[in-house]
């Protein structure tokens, strides 16, 4: 069982902002931003690749939910789901980080060179 399997059982305890039925939102124990959390299926999906299209849709709705319950649903702010080895995923759930609270800016990229990647 995975370690977000084991949040949604409640056996690794969280700090839980939402919750319902199918998901479950929590605050990420490394933020990257004043607000940062982790919106997770209770379903186990390794990834974004592997969420049927009907699940996802529910799942939208949910993330927006977040965003307005932790009060970045006006100002902004960014979800990114990392999938697979090359994205940098690390924990084999599928989970969406939701970043907000401040003005974020785009750094990660801000060093590549284009002709690396051609």
């Amino acid at each position: 069982m995975c370690i977000f399997c084991k949040i949604v059982t409640k056996e690794i305890p969280s700090n839980m902002v939402a919750e319902n039925e199918s998901f479950y939102a929590f605050h990420d124990i490394n933020p990257k931003a004043p607000v940062h959390v982790l919106i997770i299926p209770k379903a186990h999906y390794d990834s974004f690749r592997d969420i049927p299209g009907d699940v996802m849709g529910k799942m939208t709705t949910f993330m927006q939910n977040v965003a307005k319950e932790v009060g970045i649903d006006e100002s902004g702010y960014r979800i990114i789901s990392n999938i697979g080895d090359d994205g940098a995923q690390e924990v084999k759930h599928l989970h969406f980080h939701l970043l907000g609270g401040t003005h974020l800016h785009w750094g990660h990229f801000s060093d590549a060179n284009s002709k690396d990647f051609l």
